[in-house]
């Protein structure tokens, strides 16, 4: 862990890190998303069956413009040359669970692009069956991996039940 944290300046100012001196690498990170649904939702998502058409493909290209407007969003994020965002969705009962996928060749990781591919994506869905399921929530978003650059690579081990 830093000692101290790097978008802090010696006065506590919020500052964006140079990252002019690292060597550009290849970058990659995987960020999940759970939505919260009804089974019926679920099963008008797997049908696609809304009202407002197929709610997996808008939540798809959602993800993806999102992680392409990253550095607009949160502050401080560098602006990104992604070279991919893919997103995947797996339905399951009562849930859908989002896993964006974001790569770069660059001198800064892409972790929060994959993020935001797929915290938008959740919110797409939930924007999708609100119509129909009011109780639609957010359960929770998460890196589960990066890879790339100084610290390389990193995977989310679960602690022991």
């Amino acid at each position: 862990m830093p000692s101290r944290l790097t978008h802090l300046d010696e006065r506590g100012a919020a500052r964006m890190v140079d990252v002019g001196d690292k060597p550009e690498t290849r970058r990659e990170a995987l960020a999940e998303c759970v939505v919260r649904l009804g089974p019926e939702s679920v099963q008008a998502l797997r049908d696609s069956t809304l009202a407002k058409g197929d709610a997996l493909a808008v939540a798809r290209v959602a993800g993806i413009m999102a992680a392409k407007r990253t550095s607009e969003l949160i502050p401080l994020c560098h602006p990104l040359p992604l070279t991919s965002v893919d997103l995947d969705f797996e339905t399951k009962a009562d849930r859908v669970r989002i896993l964006a996928r974001a790569r770069v060749s660059g001198r800064t990781g892409v972790e929060m692009e994959a993020l935001t591919a797929a915290a938008v994506a959740g919110l797409t869905v939930i924007d999708m069956v609100k119509g129909v399921d009011r109780f639609a929530y957010l359960e929770s978003v998460r890196l589960l991996e990066k890879s790339g650059g100084r610290s390389g690579s990193w995977r989310r081990q679960e602690p022991p039940a």
